[in-house]
């Protein structure tokens, strides 16, 4: 990260994805919008030859999936099986696919194995829960917030030692503390250990933290793909979806190498939702809002968020491009 296409990214809209009442997602409508997806961002003529780009034969491929607000709010299902179609096309064997998520319970409850080929392997890393045999000891990120005993946030073996490739499929959500749960923080929460101390205390260290985990090595190199699963969202109560008003239907999709960039655009997805709704500013950090029963509220804050956090990641780790002017988006309806 950022990629071969630093601040390029591709916004794939589609208005009969998903029945809003039903909350059915249409397959079909999916698998067009994979296909244009890589043939925009990677400039290739067909759907094989983008993915081409990215995969071969040869490749152990984790697909980082964001299950926390399962069974609603999730890497839908439908996505996950049609990047799984389009790496076996280019030649990944199903049993060099991985399906991966932090917690076994949250990603048995969506049940991918009804959508993906039989050999494609649905991993947790911690399994059985709160074990950390899945993590590597030699790699992880020291730092004490609050004095704690666990100072270390290790690495996902699965990520150190198996995988070539990673596609990073997070959700389009507001976040409490982070302000947005994007491909930065799916990608960083997602695969270290002990991250919830980030935010235990009303002023959080989600700033910094996010984009120092997303930067350390093998990680950074090897998640070479970002699809934003922006079919559902949520605009406030994030990460998880305990109340439906809070839902909204982007019907989008987003394709880039570029996190930041990714990012940059999903905040300005949630602002200007909460805006229509008369919620606070992700960016208001009065301690008047603060309310730990916020996430029923939306006029009030759980924590006093850091949407910087995505520009600390572009400014202290070069992981992409924050600055709206040096972000490409290539719009496109199917």
């Amino acid at each position: 990260m950022p990629g071969p296409y630093r601040g390029a990214v591709a916004r794939v809209h589609c208005a009969g994805v998903i029945d809003t009442t039903t909350e059915r997602i249409d397959q079909p409508s999916i698998d067009k919008m994979l296909s244009a997806g890589i043939r925009t961002l990677t400039g290739a003529k067909s759907e094989q030859d983008g993915w081409s780009a990215f995969f071969s034969s040869k490749d152990v491929v984790g697909i980082k999936v964001n299950c926390s607000g399962a069974p609603v709010i999730r890497a839908s299902p439908e996505v996950v099986s049609g990047i799984v179609r389009n790496l076996v096309s280019v030649g990944v064997k199903p049993e060099n696919i991985y399906i991966y998520e932090r917690f076994l319970d949250q990603l048995v409850s969506v049940h991918y194995e009804r959508y993906v080929p039989e050999g494609v392997q649905l991993v947790a890393i911690e399994s059985p829960a709160n074990s950390l045999m899945g993590y590597d000891p030699r790699i992880y990120v020291e730092v004490s917030f609050f004095g704690e005993d666990d100072t270390r946030s290790n690495l996902a073996r699965l990520v150190s030692e198996r995988f070539t490739k990673i596609i990073n499929v997070p959700n389009a959500k507001e976040h409490q503390a982070s302000g947005v749960t994007g491909c930065l923080k799916n990608l960083a929460y997602g695969d270290f250990s002990n991250v919830a101390r980030s935010h235990m205390q009303e002023q959080t260290n989600t700033l910094s933290f996010i984009g120092t985990l997303a930067a350390v090595e093998p990680l950074r190199s090897k998640c070479v793909l970002n699809i934003m699963d922006g079919i559902r969202a949520i605009w406030h109560g994030g990460p998880f979806s305990e109340d439906a008003k809070f839902r909204f239907y982007p019907k989008l999709m987003m394709f880039g190498t570029d996190p930041v960039a990714m990012d940059r655009l999903l905040l300005d997805l949630i602002e200007e939702k909460r805006t229509a709704e008369g919620a606070p500013s992700l960016w208001d950090r009065s301690p008047d809002l603060i309310d730990r029963r916020a996430h029923m509220d939306f006029h009030k804050n759980t924590f006093i968020r850091e949407p910087g956090h995505i520009e600390y990641a572009a400014k202290n780790f070069g992981l992409g491009e924050y600055d709206k002017s040096r972000i490409k988006v290539t719009s496109v309806e199917v």
